[in-house]
């Protein structure tokens, strides 16, 4: 065993000294981070070493040494909340930090015509470049996340004010006269060219573009060659199939991937997004989310759960990055069914109706599972573009019986949409996932 952990460590260890080298120069002082084009090929790097971002989104404060442990070196944030926190641990680890700046969305109700608010968010801007302009271990500034997101009434995708733009160029504009240190950029909703050509007439001098991605990513590479634009890229986000993505009921309610899937997925679109970078153009990337949150479920986008444990989503990304799987992985929830029936035939139950649940689970290293099961409510308000959503609540789960991988419950007695969760320990401290959501119906 410890042979083989030496093994699989070693890889990590050699990763870790690169960076360490890369960011090594000086401890104190903001570091030079530029982009140049090689051979045809654009590269990110650190005082003049390439650096090629294995990163996650998020804010691994406490869980920065596990990062590194799977060949991540480094972190992006939407905002500046814990800069201060997160650039000591990245300092101490020796990972690189892209900050963002919380510029406010059209899709939130911020009104781009409002020359007085659009001036005080960019003194708030000021004050956080001069606060964290000289870190060590600042890489990059992420000055908005997803700009280009906006809907109509009728769910329609919409432009945007160009007012918006030129506030991001303001923004550009700035960092580049005070800190010459440092690229900057801004992301986007997917990738559409239209948006990102239209953003770029009023941005021409962003360092690089930033897209995010999810159940598309691996097109990553017939993307970048459709859009013909001559900058480097970067995906800030991509991770689970998104819940847009997805099928859903006939009530309209996202069906997500069991975790065993979704890790599996995630690793073909991995794969087919960057190994290789055959466009030359790809400088690094950021897998949502290090972390946990709710949106659609508490289990959709976090690489953790909410007790802190991590699931496979991990394991795939120490196996792309280090070429190894850790020595203990998550189980695997590929399969989960109610009456014998998946999730796409939107079933409906009768209150009080017997249903008997079943999950299907293997643990790659054969470690003994332990199942424990919940039952939610459906979100009542559902969140747009990643902005805060209400956790459901949860409802007393009736049980009948329980063995491994099967749960035999009571249906409520009110009617509505509700959702089961499967949750699969291994007790070596990581966790599967698997829901399924029904419908209970009066008549």
């Amino acid at each position: 065993m410890l042979v083989k952990f030496l093994a699989w460590l070693a890889p990590v260890l050699f990763v870790s000294l690169l960076t360490s080298t890369a960011c090594a120069e000086d401890n104190n002082g903001p570091r030079e981070v530029d982009i140049v084009k090689v051979d045809n090929v654009y590269q990110l790097r650190v005082e003049g070493q390439p650096f090629e971002v294995r990163g996650v989104g998020g804010s691994p404060i406490g869980s920065m040494d596990l990062l590194v442990a799977i060949g991540g070196n480094s972190v992006r944030t939407w905002n500046t909340s814990k800069a201060d926190q997160l650039l000591a641990e990245a300092k101490k680890h020796g990972v690189m930090v892209a900050l963002g700046f919380d510029t406010d969305k059209e899709l939130h109700g911020f009104d781009y015509n409002d020359e007085a608010a659009v001036a005080e968010q960019f003194e708030a801007f000021k004050t956080a470049v001069q606060t964290y302009k000289d870190h060590p271990n600042l890489l990059a500034w992420v000055v908005a996340n997803e700009p280009n997101l906006l809907m109509g009434e009728d769910g329609s995708p919409q432009d945007v004010n160009p007012k918006v733009y030129a506030a991001i160029n303001d923004m550009i504009e700035y960092i580049h006269q005070h800190d010459p240190n440092h690229p900057v950029t801004y992301t986007f909703a997917g990738a559409s060219e239209q948006h990102i050509k239209t953003a770029l007439q009023y941005t021409p001098d962003v360092d690089f573009i930033s897209v995010q991605l999810y159940g598309d990513v691996g097109s990553l590479p017939e993307i970048i060659e459709g859009h013909n634009i001559d900058k480097p890229y970067m995906v800030t986000e991509y991770g689970a199939i998104g819940h847009w993505e997805r099928p859903a009921t006939e009530w309209g309610r996202e069906i997500e991937e069991p975790s065993g899937e979704k890790a599996r997925t995630m690793a073909l679109r991995m794969r087919d997004a960057f190994a290789g970078n055959p466009t030359g153009k790809v400088i690094g990337s950021y897998a949502f989310l290090w972390g946990q949150k709710q949106e659609r479920t508490p289990t959709w986008y976090g690489m953790f759960n909410a007790d802190g444990k991590p699931n496979a989503r991990i394991d795939e990304l120490s196996h792309f990055w280090t070429g190894q799987y850790p020595d203990n992985r998550a189980p695997l929830a590929a399969d989960i069914r109610l009456n014998g029936k998946l999730a796409t035939d939107s079933v409906y139950l009768k209150p009080g109706q017997r249903v008997e649940a079943d999950v299907a689970v293997q643990d790659p290293d054969g470690d003994p599972i332990d199942y424990q099961w919940e039952l939610l409510k459906e979100v009542k308000t559902r969140s747009q573009g990643g902005a805060f959503e209400q956790k459901p609540a949860t409802v007393p789960l009736q049980v009948i019986e329980q063995g491994s991988g099967r749960l035999v419950f009571t249906a409520p007695i009110a009617e509505g949409d509700y959702r089961l969760y499967s949750y699969t320990y291994d007790g070596k401290g990581k966790v599967g996932n698997a829901n399924f959501p029904f419908y209970v119906k009066l008549n």
